[in-house]
C-alpha cells in the first residue's frame, strides 16, 4: 500500500494525529505497521513524545501463520501480547484495529480490561456507495441468544454514513513515516 503522502506498507513506523473519529481523536500517534519489537516501538514513542498508538496500521494485524497452517502460532499470540502489554504499562493510549475475525480472540486476551484501550474492529464492505437505501448492517451474536442481549440493526445510509463518523480519506495525507 503506497499512500499519496508516500508512505509504503512497508513503512513500519509513522507519525501524524488520529483522524479516526474514537476517543483518541486528534492525538500525536505513533502507527505500527506490524507486529514489531516492543521495547523499540516504546522508544520510539517515548522519544517522539507520543500519547497515543495505533497497532495494526494499514490493515498489518494478523494472526494467521501464512506459511503454514493458517492458525495463529504460540510465538504470534505471545508477540502481540507482549506489544500491548508493553505499551499498556507506558500508560499509553492504544488502539489495535483488526478485522473482525479476530474479534474473539483480542477479547480472551483481555485488552479491553484496559481503559485506554480502543479495538478498533474492522469490517470490511467494499462498494457501499452502490447499496440501496434500504441497506443495513447486523451487529449480530455468535448464535441466537448466546452472548449478546440481542442484536442491533443500523441503516447504511442514514445511521452508519454520517458527518460525525466519516473520515475522507484525504485526512491521512499528513502522516510521516520515520
Amino acid at each position: 500500500m503506497i499512500r499519496d503522502n508516500g508512505v509504503k506498507g512497508d513503512t513500519k513506523y509513522f507519525i501524524g494525529n488520529e483522524v479516526e473519529k474514537t476517543l483518541a481523536f486528534g492525538m500525536k500517534t505513533l502507527f505500527v505497521n506490524g507486529m514489531l519489537d516492543p521495547e523499540e516501538v516504546l522508544t520510539i514513542a517515548t522519544e517522539k513524545n507520543i500519547e497515543h498508538v495505533y497497532l495494526g496500521a494499514n490493515q498489518s494485524f494478523w494472526l494467521d501463520d501464512k506459511d503454514a497452517s493458517g492458525v495463529a502460532t504460540p510465538e504470534q499470540m505471545r508477540g502481540w501480547n507482549a506489544l500491548v502489554d508493553k505499551l499498556k504499562e507506558a500508560g499509553l493510549w492504544i488502539t489495535l484495529d483488526y478485522d473482525v475475525k479476530y474479534h474473539s480472540w483480542v477479547l480472551s486476551q483481555g485488552f479491553n480490561e484496559y481503559n485506554k484501550f480502543i479495538s478498533m474492529i474492522s469490517v470490511k464492505i467494499p462498494y457501499i456507495d452502490q447499496l440501496n437505501y434500504n441497506a443495513c448492517v447486523k451487529i449480530d451474536d455468535k448464535d441466537f441468544d448466546a452472548t449478546n442481549p440481542g442484536v442491533w440493526v443500523h441503516s447504511v445510509h442514514t445511521s452508519l454514513q454520517t458527518e460525525s463518523t466519516y473520515t475522507n480519506w484525504s485526512k491521512y495525507k499528513n502522516d510521516k513515516g520515520i
